[in-house]
């Protein structure tokens, strides 16, 4: 019985101390995604093998999901290893076979897909429908049939209607642009910390 509540000590010790190490901040995630605005250049979807855990192209090149997979590694999150380790546990509950012919997961594309995100988002219970975009949300939308888009509500807004800005990369590099409203919107999506906040 003693071994018990010394376990169960521990382990809400090591609860508590995950919860402190990763207390998510929206105002960081901004100002890490526009961080990447002048050195992110490049638009470039082709498939590179990338090491695992924290692979990544070179800052110069991505996609549009890698603006927000570079701006949660500064806050300790790394979205290759959580999408990787999610979907070896529960690979049919995400879009991927029908739409590329995967059987098995691939450590170094399922991160960069955005209906891959879209799904390990709702996993996480990080999806938001009160149609208030606040700095540091996530936001999904649909250019055309069967290619989405991804991108990061901005702290900034438009001059005249205080619409916000969204950080993102849909041609030629990571930018920060008045495109909330510009297409078809398939998510939102907010990032919370175990606490709450």
């Amino acid at each position: 019985m003693r071994h018990f509540f010394v376990r169960t000590a521990v382990l809400l010790l090591m609860l508590f101390a995950w919860q402190a190490a990763f207390a998510f901040s929206p105002e960081r995630f901004v100002q890490d995604a526009r961080s990447q605005i002048g050195k992110t250049l490049l638009y470039d979807p082709a498939y590179v093998r990338l090491s695992y855990p924290m692979g990544d192209l070179p800052i110069i090149r991505g996609v549009c999901t890698d603006v927000v997979i570079r701006a949660l590694r500064h806050q300790g999150v790394d979205l290759q290893q959580r999408v990787h380790e999610d979907m070896q546990k529960n690979f049919r509950r995400y879009p991927n076979q029908p739409r590329w012919g995967m059987k098995k997961p691939d450590a170094s594309i399922d991160h960069r897909r955005v209906p891959n995100l879209q799904r390990y988002f709702e996993r996480q219970g990080w999806a938001v429908a009160d149609g208030a975009f606040q700095p540091g949300d996530i936001v999904t939308w649909e250019l055309r049939p069967q290619v989405g888009h991804i991108g990061i509500v901005s702290d900034r807004k438009t001059l005249l209607d205080q619409r916000p800005l969204i950080i993102h990369n849909i041609s030629a590099g990571t930018q920060e642009e008045d495109v909330l409203h510009k297409f078809k919107i398939t998510g939102h999506y907010r990032i919370a910390s175990p606490t709450g906040n």
